[in-house]
């Protein structure tokens, strides 16, 4: 009768609670992997869209020429041409149509903003074909030749705009990894505290087993194997809610024409990464819990 017993189920099924999801810690570390996996997310697109805009932008500039008058000012515009022609660190030029900037400037000024003659400033794009230290030593030059036909034109290097916009992104992300951790301290302390639960409610049972001649080992391997169950299912559910809002949310990302926000995307290797994330939570739980349930079993002896 007594081996039909122990044929009956696994000494996990007869010792502890059944049904892993009747308790609270599945549930919790669920949470727990779905906002450290979104927040991971968060960080590596942030951080990937911050490093893209800044590459497409790193190497070019703006020249604006802002002569009120509109013969003078497309004469500087030809001089300033002619005088940055043949420049080797210069890969193209080109000036930007009157009509572009026109319809630029409508939702500000109104449809009629062409029939006022407004004077509206002239812009030069220039795309530069060095990057680095070479590329701030060109935009010195550029300036140079360009302050030397007119007073009234100015360089604008498109990376002076967006560097605070690029230092807010940055910051964002380094808080988004920052919640990664106290995510991964609070999962730790959540399994402490279930493992200490364990162990006091079952604290009776664990008597028994050690007068029967369990080991220390023996016990600790049982607790922890169910408490590894329960995190591995509470992080592939928490994992498989998280990839999905993901992919709803980066679908709605890739719809808006802002440079900055649909550059906002997770590269090939962001999607190795969240995996490992459940699986470093269970290793962090089996870590706990043995720590846990080691200094437990010490004292109660």
């Amino acid at each position: 009768m007594v081996r039909k017993a122990v044929k009956a189920g696994s000494p996990e099924d007869r010792l502890l609670p059944q049904g892993r999801l009747s308790g609270p810690m599945p549930w919790i570390i669920a949470i727990m992997t779905f906002l450290t996996v979104l927040a991971c997310s968060a960080g590596i697109a942030l951080q990937q869209g911050a490093a893209t805009v800044a590459d497409a932008v790193a190497n070019r500039l703006t020249i604006q020429v802002v002569e009120p008058e509109a013969t003078r000012r497309e004469a500087d515009v030809l001089r300033i041409l002619k005088n940055l022609d043949g420049m080797p660190a210069i890969k193209r030029i080109s000036p930007v149509p009157r009509d572009v900037l026109v319809r630029q400037l409508e939702p500000w000024l109104g449809r009629d903003i062409a029939a006022a003659d407004i004077p509206i400033p002239a812009l030069i794009d220039v795309d530069l074909a060095v990057s680095g230290a070479q590329a701030e030593a060109a935009a010195w030059d550029i300036t140079r030749r360009v302050d030397a036909v007119s007073t009234k034109a100015h360089v604008q290097p498109h990376a002076a705009y967006l560097e605070p916009v690029a230092l807010l992104v940055r910051a964002i992300g380094g808080l988004a990894y920052a919640i990664v951790a106290l995510m991964a301290i609070a999962t730790g302390c959540a399994v402490v505290l279930a493992a200490r639960a364990a162990h006091a409610t079952h604290r009776g049972t664990i008597e028994i087993m050690h007068m029967l001649g369990a080991t220390d080992r023996q016990v600790m391997r049982l607790f922890q194997r169910r408490m590894t169950l329960d995190v591995s299912f509470g992080a592939l559910l928490g994992l498989l809610v998280a990839v999905a809002v993901i992919l709803l949310v980066g679908r709605s990302l890739s719809l808006l024409a802002n440079d900055l926000v649909s550059s906002a995307g997770l590269p090939d290797w962001g999607w190795v990464v969240l995996p490992l994330l459940p699986l470093a939570f269970v290793g962090l739980a089996w870590i706990a819990a043995r720590m846990t349930l080691q200094r437990a079993l010490a004292r109660s002896l």
